[in-house]
């Protein structure tokens, strides 16, 4: 008990010694935080209005840090996957056609057979259901846009090897065939992009790896045409070595 005595006396009596002392520190640190209003030595949580100068600056940071972060983060992911569905497309076997012939199909009303010349030995024969979007008359000595490298499928007694590639609003009312320039041949390749990647285009898949990988499914979503009716992958254009590949009038519509 004597030294706990000893001990308290000895507190007491420092804190009397050291009471005095610091009375100029205080006052200093008044007019020094009434100069610079924004730092406090205070207890109190934040007696000046402003937000202690620490927190302002550690949050100023972490937030421009974190946005900094988000944006690359998204620009790169972004970039990735513009990428990767420009391989995709790649795969895809388009080529420019030239309609030789086309009638009504005879057992589906809504389908049309159509005789295309896509470059090779013997003309492809494919099924399309434009009946009620275009006049079999429209048809005839058109070129179009061919998708060759889909697996044949059986249309009520015709098989069907390709597909016409067209523009479409949004409601399906409205059905625009793709057409190259006129000046562009039979059997010559689509690819997307600038002028100088046509001849880096990767090997075509073949039916089975489309369907496999479902290559089609990934790629169509991002098919459009822009305000100038200029068929689209994303960004970039759909190209034939003598121009562009567009629809008649159909603008930011669906390609399919």
């Amino acid at each position: 008990m004597v030294n706990a005595l000893r001990v308290g006396s000895v507190i007491s009596l420092y804190s009397l010694r050291n009471t005095r002392p610091h009375l100029p520190l205080l006052s200093n640190a008044t007019r020094f935080r009434s100069k610079f209003p924004f730092f406090t030595l205070s207890s109190s949580p934040n007696p000046s209005g402003y937000p202690p100068f620490r927190t302002l600056s550690s949050s100023s940071a972490s937030t421009d840090e974190a946005m900094t972060t988000e944006t690359i983060t998204s620009n790169n992911a972004s970039g990735e996957a513009d990428n990767s569905i420009k391989d995709a497309a790649g795969l895809l076997d388009m080529r420019v056609g030239r309609i030789l012939r086309a009638w009504k199909h005879d057992e589906v009303d809504s389908l049309y057979v159509e005789e295309v010349d896509i470059g090779e030995p013997e003309p492809r024969i494919i099924c399309s259901g434009l009946v009620k979007y275009i006049p079999l008359e429209n048809l005839q000595g058109k070129k179009v846009i061919v998708l060759s490298n889909l697996k044949p499928r059986n249309m009520r007694g015709v098989k069907s090897c390709g597909m016409l590639m067209a523009a479409s609003d949004a409601k399906h009312e409205n059905v625009e065939l793709l057409f190259p320039p006129e000046e562009a041949t039979p059997g010559e390749r689509i690819w997307f992009g600038t002028e100088d990647e046509k001849d880096n285009q990767p090997d075509a898949a073949t039916p089975n790896q489309l369907q496999k990988k479902k290559i089609w499914e990934l790629v169509q979503p991002h098919l459009k045409t822009d305000t100038s009716c200029i068929a689209m992958l994303g960004e970039h254009v759909m190209r034939t070595s003598v121009g562009s590949v567009a629809c008649q009038s159909l603008q930011n519509a669906n390609i399919s």
